[in-house]
C-alpha cells in the first residue's frame, strides 16, 4: 500500500486552522502526536469534494492512535486508554521532522 507513513510511525497532526472549506480533521487533535495504527489506502480528498472539487489527488487515509490523556488532559480513567482517529496524509507530518 502506498503512502508516506507506515504502521508504527510517530506523527504529528498539523495545527493549521483554515478559515474556510470542509475540514475533516478534528480540531481537538491538531498539534498532537500520535502513532500510525493502520494505513487504510488512498481515497478522494474529502476537503476538495466538500467544495465541489474532484478529490484529486487522492490522499492516503490513516488510523492514528492517541493516548486519551494527551487528547483529553482531564481524562480520569485508565492512563493506558487510547483513541483512534482516521486522518488523511496531508494533515500529518513525521514526529521526527523528516
Amino acid at each position: 500500500m502506498s503512502g508516506r507513513f507506515a504502521v508504527g510511525d510517530a506523527v504529528i497532526v498539523k495545527a493549521e486552522y483554515p478559515k474556510t472549506g470542509h475540514i475533516r480533521t478534528p480540531y481537538y487533535v491538531r498539534g498532537l502526536s500520535g502513532v500510525v495504527a493502520d494505513a487504510l489506502g488512498p481515497f478522494p480528498n474529502p476537503e476538495s469534494l466538500g467544495v465541489g472539487g474532484d478529490g484529486l489527488p487522492e490522499q492516503t487515509l490513516y488510523r492514528i492512535r492517541f493516548k486519551q490523556t494527551d487528547t483529553w488532559p482531564d481524562y480520569g480513567e485508565d492512563p493506558c486508554d487510547t483513541v483512534d482517529i482516521e486522518i488523511y496524509e496531508h494533515w500529518l507530518e513525521p514526529a521526527n521532522g523528516t
